[in-house]
């Protein structure tokens, strides 16, 4: 089925961009390449794609400039194609603004769920009203009530933000140094157990399972992810 989203590729190999262009154009997509950063500022800036799919390691300024250049001048989803040993540019990808990864040699059906639920959270699928609510978990932001399976749950103020926080970004992968900014502050951006303590506190309350977590997901050596209902759905 036609989605009519137009999609730019930037990889500098020409079999991953055929390849891409294959799974990509059989999901409906319409696709557009580039082989370098420069590349890709022109091509997004005569056209502007719905979602940019972006590897990091391409000729000219890179994936990490082309990033930070992109999203200095719009929202459009990006999602970082990354080798498994560039966990420290794919992080430094998601600082600058990248919405997503998806890791290479990469899963078909992974990269279609992360692709087609970026391309939800433009459209602004997620909500920003007064009440979210994703499986069990129901929030009431005006109240600040938190409640799950239908109980309400007591949070620490801590908890709450860091909760208001990843819901604010739902389904979008959030760095350590992003969460621990945020909530605790610039001078605690490098204080990961603080982050594991909280998060292991949240998934004690709001998890079913809190060893095995459905909501509250983590990308290894990366940071974490709150999965709602449609998140966990494409990606079954």
């Amino acid at each position: 089925m036609k989605t009519g989203a137009q999609i730019l590729v930037v990889d500098d190999e020409s079999q991953v961009r055929q390849a891409l262009r294959m799974i990509l154009e059989s999901a409906g997509y319409t696709v557009v390449t580039a082989e370098s950063g420069e590349d890709a500022i022109r091509a997004f800036a005569q056209c502007r794609h719905d979602l940019i799919l972006m590897d990091l390691l391409i000729p000219g300024m890179g994936g990490i400039e082309a990033v930070r250049q992109l999203r200095e001048c719009s929202s459009v989803p990006i999602i970082v194609l990354s080798a498994v040993s560039d966990e420290d540019r794919k992080v430094q990808a998601l600082e600058l603004g990248a919405d997503d990864y998806v890791t290479k040699p990469f899963n078909v059906k992974e990269l279609t769920a992360r692709i087609l639920a970026a391309l939800r959270r433009a459209a602004g699928a997620t909500s920003a009203a007064p009440v979210f609510t994703t499986g069990d978990l129901a929030v009431n932001f005006d109240r600040r009530e938190v409640r799950f399976a239908g109980k309400p749950v007591k949070l620490t103020a801590t908890e709450y933000n860091l909760l208001k926080y990843m819901i604010e970004h739902a389904g979008k992968v959030l760095t350590h140094r992003m969460l621990l900014s945020t909530v605790w502050g610039p001078a605690y951006a490098e204080r990961t157990e603080y982050l594991r303590v909280f998060i292991g506190q949240l998934r004690k309350k709001l998890e079913h399972d809190p060893m095995q977590p459905r909501l509250i997901v983590t990308d290894t050596r990366v940071g974490y992810r709150l999965c709602t209902d449609a998140d966990q759905e494409y990606s079954t």
